[in-house]
């Protein structure tokens, strides 16, 4: 639907306590739910950017055709039932009688519009280069194939939020196509305007300061428990700040509670806390077309040595985090066993001097300072243990808005991730921090670095068509090993997650380990 852009006259960087935040301050009932998150949607194009935000965004605005549950099992959403035909063929039935905000019906050619715009997103077409096709067989029938057999197709489907094809199709005001996908940071009707089946509208919406959603009267899912009528999305990024705003009352939900606020929050009246181990990989890129250095395996290995990531978790993280020697996390596939860090600075120096960089060099990095917990001070902490080995470094941090576009550039030696894999499928974090950079395929889209290891590839591959689940896993294992020889990614923890709300927020059914809260079954008692 066309959003109504307001022009609030103060912002939600004064004083929590001050005029701008009770601009957004609503009383607390059960239609009306106030978030501060640490930081709003970058874009309304959900096919534009692959983040955290913008799956949120996802989920309120649009539905998927099937979601995670969480015991991290398939449930239906917009896909009633689904039948593997054969091999390589995936044919799924739709619910029918849905509505698009815009009042458009529901129909599958607009899954197989999406699946389309999908395969040219360089954000996601990595994640659905295995369909070769999707064709609509009936009003609400749609067949997926693919080139080989695939064992995550319903995986992938998770990602599939089905877009209004006839109010994305056409020209805007201006003559442009609006289905066309734009770098970030450029603007295009897909990034300012949002028609979705899901069940929150956006009424209005000023970038970094708050967005409005309204329930969506026509909505499909009438079995729902959710009982939220409007949402005001509040931005805040800094972590004192935010908790505050919860501890106040002026807001009603947040997240990313912070590992220093952890008891404070647990401990306050009138306020709960839900905590979530996670499965984010949070961890640094070498950056090899821009750092010479860096080409050499013994100089990624002795940065890998040198930081100590049990001690980032015990002293910054306060034991909320799990220091990790892989991508993996345990519970996935490829999560090795034998892999854990190996903190060793004497080992550090001794890599550094038989590659030759004894007296060490001077590097650029950078990091988001609102994206991650303690990301910068997780950046600050690795480059002060890097100077112990002779890499002096030059740490630049920025909000996550500004870190993205200066992300892509790849002009700095050393940046900081984090990454939650899309498929929760250990071959999902191969495919986009690490593979070779195809930019056909969209094969490591966020490869940095330029990392290529070609035999690390292709087990990926070679797993990605395995289907007896043992020998899968074992292939997976395998490329975890010899990523970690080869020091492709310096891994430093998979990041927990907490969220605190206010007591008669019914939280802890909606929130998961994806990060994606489903707030249209939320439910404000009274």
């Amino acid at each position: 639907m066309n959003l109504r852009q307001t022009a609030l006259r103060t912002t939600l960087l004064a004083s929590l306590f001050g005029a701008a935040l009770s601009t957004v301050a609503f009383q607390a009932n059960a239609a009306t739910l106030r978030i501060a998150y640490d930081a709003d949607p970058e874009t309304l194009d959900i096919q534009q950017q692959l983040s955290g935000g913008v799956l949120r965004l996802s989920h309120l605005v649009f539905d998927p055709l099937v979601r995670w549950n969480k015991e991290l099992e398939i449930e239906p959403r917009l896909a009633t039932s689904w039948d593997q035909v054969d091999d390589t063929t995936l044919r799924m039935t739709l619910r029918s009688g849905v509505k698009f905000h815009s009042g458009n019906d529901f129909t599958a050619e607009d899954v197989v519009w999406t699946v389309e715009r999908l395969k040219r997103s360089p954000d996601f077409r990595a994640i659905f280069e295995p369909i070769v096709s999707a064709t609509a067989i009936d009003e609400h029938t749609v067949e997926f194939k693919t080139a080989s057999p695939y064992p995550l197709l319903l995986n992938i489907a998770t990602y599939i939020f089905p877009m209004d094809s006839a109010y994305y199709s056409g020209e805007d005001d201006q003559g442009n196509d609006k289905s066309a996908i734009v770098p970030f940071g450029q603007s295009s009707f897909a990034t300012q305007n949002a028609s979705g089946t899901g069940p929150f509208q956006i009424t209005a919406r000023q970038q970094g300061v708050r967005v409005d959603f309204e329930r969506f009267q026509d909505y499909w899912d009438t079995d729902s428990p959710g009982n939220v009528d409007e949402i005001v999305l509040t931005p805040i990024s800094e972590n004192a700040t935010r908790v505050a705003a919860l501890l106040s009352g002026s807001v009603d939900f947040i997240d990313a509670v912070p590992p220093n606020d952890i008891e404070r929050v647990r401990n306050a009246s009138g306020v709960s806390l839900v905590e979530i181990p996670g499965t984010r990989i949070i961890g640094f890129q070498l950056n090899e077309e821009t750092q010479e250095a860096f080409k050499d395996a013994r100089v990624r290995q002795a940065v890998d040595y040198a930081i100590n990531q049990v001690g980032i978790d015990q002293r910054l993280m306060r034991g909320f985090a799990t220091p990790a020697g892989q991508l993996s996390p345990e519970g996935y596939a490829g999560h090795n066993p034998a892999l854990e860090p190996r903190y060793d600075v004497e080992r550090a120096r001794a890599l550094m001097q038989e590659a030759g960089y004894g007296d060490g060099f001077s590097i650029s990095m950078i990091s988001p300072n609102n994206r991650y917990t303690f990301d910068a001070q997780i950046a600050q902490a690795v480059a002060t243990m890097l100077s112990q080995i002779g890499i002096r470094v030059d740490l630049r941090t920025m909000p996550i808005t500004q870190y993205w576009p200066e992300y892509d550039t790849r002009q700095a030696d050393m940046a900081l991730i984090g990454w939650h894999a899309d498929t929760e499928d250990t071959a999902n974090f191969f495919q986009y921090l690490t593979m070779c950079r195809d930019d056909a395929t969209g094969a490591g889209q966020y490869n940095f670095g330029s990392y290529c290891n070609e035999e690390i590839d292709a087990m990926i591959r070679a797993a990605d068509v395995e289907l007896d689940t043992d020998q899968r896993s074992s292939m997976l294992q395998e490329a975890e090993a010899k990523l970690r020889d080869d020091a492709g990614f310096i891994p430093i923890h998979w990041q927990n997650l907490a969220y605190g709300a206010r007591e008669n927020v019914e939280l802890e059914p909606v929130v998961n380990v994806l990060d994606f809260p489903y707030l249209g079954d939320l439910v404000v008692r009274e």
